[in-house]
């Protein structure tokens, strides 16, 4: 079985149980061709196994009559090597908790280009896109740093320094490119058009927003661009919603590969680009999604309602986003990440089998979390844990690594453990010192800094912008150390780390006790956890 236009024409797909779209995708391509109403941007896999699947359903159910059009503004061997390979076509592996797997291909995607001044077809035909009154929405999957115009410092990065003096038609930082192109939609008559991040970070419609307003800016400055230009970006003709997204499609797996082969699957090879994406014909996903959207879309939109995504206020997509990120999943995912890695574990679906780490997790969500929880009303909380631990985290085919989630730990701390606190310590009923387990996942991350594990055996930890910093605190501790601890105090009091001075919340002393409890040795960290959840 191949995956092109031709090979789908064979009956050993649904002899295998594959699931076929039955609508007539040459006509969905002239349809969106002439008027194309969804371009997204970021070509990879949260797009392909889950906007692009959502559009199928509304058009298997007659709800809509188009198909997305595709635009890479960062790897284009994305592209050339799975998009035009494949004739745009995706196959997606739903993998589920009960060890049983859904196998559909999709075919939504009716166009798709690199998002750049070569070939200048594609840019030309992106400018006709940007130019048709039907065009509804944009939408991205680029990552958070993909809307980044700055450095740490505050400096702008010296792509965006070159762009801003070079102006329009020459630049070489997407978010450039992409400006353009709204430039051009303002030209052609000031179309109104919602600009949609889907990226999994908070407050997504801002950062956008943001970075495109400051290069138009930049560009009227330099007389690159009119007053009017900027005037259309600020007068709600252009909206730029905020959203929530939650779903995990990680890196094609080899185990998933191995099950196609057995059905005949001939597409199963893995490329790496060399911008190291990693990308197949096939996504493999959890089976579990949410997309939540702000409802601001000045030019009409798709009915995704009717596929699952909520439509709501900027208010509710907040809400939604601080319950799944300050309680109910990210700081379960955190907490998997490092003691997974001190422990010896590869795999966060294997951490769900010991028993420890399943009482740290359900004692941070359901005990420590919930008390505090944002709750935004069209998703239950409780219930939304329940799924994360029910179904989510111990899904067996999900092949998400502690090592990879433990990246950037100190950069999580204070957003996924540090709302929580700061809510106890305003809340008249509530005692912050009641807290156990997260001074104790805090205590871990210290000593998961140490670059040591439960056996006694060096590991290289995951990069962090701040793990420099924290190995010269910890300097001269090792394991067995039972001298002073003092040397704690700055990191403890340190704000952006923890989200608090945990001086001032009254649990660096716990976390001190914690700490010295995991290093006394090898199978202290095992020690001390079954000590704490108990």
């Amino acid at each position: 079985m191949e995956l092109s236009n031709k090979g789908l024409q064979s009956p050993d797909w649904k002899e295998k149980g594959y699931k076929l779209f039955g609508y007539d995708r040459e006509a969905l391509a002239k349809r969106t061709h002439d008027a194309p109403i969804w371009v997204h941007f970021g070509a990879g896999n949260i797009f392909r196994g889950f906007p692009a699947r959502l559009q199928q359903e509304l058009v298997e159910a007659g709800l809509a009559d188009k198909g997305i059009i595709v635009g890479e503004g960062f790897d284009n061997e994305i592209i050339s090597d799975i998009y035009d390979r494949y004739d745009n076509l995706t196959l997606l592996v739903t993998l589920k908790a009960d060890g049983s797997i859904d196998k559909e291909v999709v075919g939504t995607v009716t166009e798709a280009y690199p998002c750049d001044y070569k070939p200048a077809e594609a840019w030309s035909r992106f400018e006709e896109i940007f130019r048709s009154p039907s065009l509804q929405m944009i939408s991205f999957t680029i990552t958070e740093k993909g809307y980044a115009l700055k450095n740490p410092a505050g400096e702008f990065f010296p792509g965006y320094v070159a762009d801003f003096e070079a102006g329009p038609g020459k630049g070489s930082m997407f978010l450039s490119r992409l400006t353009e192109l709204l430039m051009c939609r303002y030209k052609a008559g000031e179309l109104p058009l919602a600009v949609v991040s889907m990226d999994n970070c908070s407050h997504n419609g801002e950062k956008i927003e943001l970075a495109v307003k400051t290069i138009a800016s930049e560009w009227v400055k330099r007389g690159y661009a009119d007053k009017g230009f900027e005037d259309y970006l600020a007068s709600g003709k252009v909206s730029f919603p905020w959203s929530m997204i939650d779903k995990i499609t990680p890196r094609p797996d080899s185990s998933v590969a191995e099950m196609l082969k057995a059905d005949g699957y001939a597409d199963t090879d893995v490329v790496v680009t060399s911008k190291h994406t990693y990308i197949a014909s096939f996504v493999n996903a959890e089976e579990c999604e949410y997309l939540v959207i702000e409802d601001d879309f000045p030019n009409g939109r798709p009915q995704l309602e009717k596929a699952g995504v909520y439509f709501t206020d900027r208010e509710t997509v907040n809400k939604v986003e601080k319950m799944k990120v300050c309680t109910c999943l990210n700081p379960l995912h955190t907490a998997l990440a490092v003691f997974g890695c001190l422990l010896g574990y590869t795999l966060i679906s294997k951490e769900m089998k010991d028993e420890d780490l399943v009482k740290l997790v359900k004692t941070i969500g359901y005990k420590e979390g919930l008390p505090v929880v944002v709750n935004p009303g069209i998703i239950d909380p409780k219930k939304f844990i329940d799924e994360v631990v029910d179904i989510r985290i111990p899904n067996p085919f999900m092949p998400d690594t502690p090592q990879r989630i433990a990246t950037d730990t100190s950069q999580k701390l204070p957003i996924r453990f540090g709302e929580t606190i700061k809510a106890y310590m305003a809340s008249p009923e509530l005692d912050v010192k009641t807290l156990k387990c997260i001074p104790l996942v805090f205590a871990a991350w210290l000593r998961y800094v140490l670059g040591v594990d439960d056996e006694g055996k060096a590991f290289e930890p995951s990069s962090d912008p701040l793990l420099g910093y924290a190995r010269g605190e910890l300097e001269g501790i090792t394991l067995g150390y039972t001298g002073s601890l003092d040397q704690l105090k700055p990191i403890l009091s340190n704000q952006k780390i923890f989200g608090v001075d945990l001086y001032e919340a009254g649990l660096a002393d716990l976390v001190t006790e914690y700490f010295r409890s995991m290093i006394a040795g090898p199978g202290a960290v095992r020690a001390t956890l079954e000590k704490v959840v108990g």
